[in-house]
């Protein structure tokens, strides 16, 4: 730190400079991605199989694809931002720095974990349909 930087802050209050510095930390330690922030898609509906007509299943596996097409970004850009604050953790001076960028880091696996879960889901419920609506139309 500068020595003249230094002086100018002597006559501030130590709890200000304290919250300052943590905020800073914070800001430094949350990854944004250029702004962009990571957009969870929604699950498909799922036709029902017992029920549902061919074109019905069909645009139910339109809708399975979209969502695992857009659920990949998703995990991706969860990869960018769980990447960039285990960089930024490992750099941190300051052990609140480190601590949000851990947080940040926690938060983004357990997202991305999810999302995971969410593919997994999704996937079976549709075969789960696929196969009533054959055993329906058989």
């Amino acid at each position: 730190m500068n020595p003249n930087y230094r002086a100018s802050l002597a006559g501030r209050s130590l709890s200000m400079l304290r919250g300052a510095a943590l905020v800073s930390c914070v800001a430094i330690a949350q990854p944004t991605l250029g702004g962009d922030e990571c957009n969870q898609p929604e699950r498909p509906p799922m036709p029902d199989g017992a029920t549902a007509t061919m074109e019905q299943m069909l645009e139910g596996q339109k809708g399975v694809k979209s969502f695992q097409s857009t659920n990949m970004a998703y995990m991706k850009c969860l990869e960018e931002q769980f990447s960039e604050a285990q960089s930024v953790a490992k750099k941190a001076k300051e052990a609140d720095a480190k601590a949000a960028a851990n947080a940040t880091y926690e938060e983004a696996i357990e997202a991305y974990n999810a999302a995971v879960s969410a593919e997994e889901e999704v996937a079976g419920a549709f075969n789960i349909e696929l196969r009533e609506y054959k055993a329906a139309n058989n």
